[in-house]
């Protein structure tokens, strides 16, 4: 029973707290981050952190709340800015990519390195070149055991043998056309 009337009081006295100091704290929160819906729910927080965490001497009640909610709306304003930033940056890279077209040279280029990586891997072992081509379609290490009917610890090896065969077969073959 007591500790009912104990929630009731501190419920009562939260209560007239919003009341009494919500208007000020949502003017305050208005004119520190100039948008009226983030300073409501921004005002919510503060509240909110009021109601679990009160200040230990109610006179400084005012003060309390001026110091939260200036720590809330500056926090707000500051994920706002790393947003814009971050959005800043994303808009310059997907401008830079749009502005560099790769030109007929290097597309040619591009398509002969994938035939001659074709070749290489022609020439390795059925399973290696298998386990490579999942691997590099963006099949998992479970996937790939699944696909080569192994348990999934040997797919890593596979993978790093595999890739290392490849890549002494395409030493080799580099080296004797440098030759040629």
């Amino acid at each position: 029973m007591e500790q009912q009337q104990t929630q009731q009081t501190t419920t009562e006295f939260f209560r007239e707290v919003f009341y009494i100091h919500y208007p000020t704290v949502r003017r305050k929160l208005i004119a520190l981050v100039r948008d009226e819906a983030a300073a409501e729910d921004l005002a919510q927080e503060v509240f909110l952190r009021l109601y679990r965490n009160p200040p230990d001497d109610p006179s400084l009640m005012g003060a309390w709340l001026h110091r939260v909610l200036t720590r809330i709306a500056y926090d707000h304003l500051n994920k706002k800015s790393r947003e814009r930033a971050l959005h800043e940056k994303q808009t310059l890279n997907v401008l830079s990519l749009d502005g560099e077209q790769p030109s007929n040279e290097q597309l040619l280029m591009r398509q002969l390195d994938q035939e001659e990586v074709r070749e290489w891997l022609e020439e390795l072992p059925e399973r290696d070149r298998k386990a490579l081509l999942l691997r590099y379609s963006g099949y998992s290490y479970a996937e790939i055991a699944e696909q080569l009917q192994v348990r999934p610890p040997l797919v890593g090896t596979l993978l790093h043998r595999a890739t290392e065969r490849l890549r002494r077969h395409a030493e080799q073959q580099t080296h004797a056309q440098a030759l040629d």
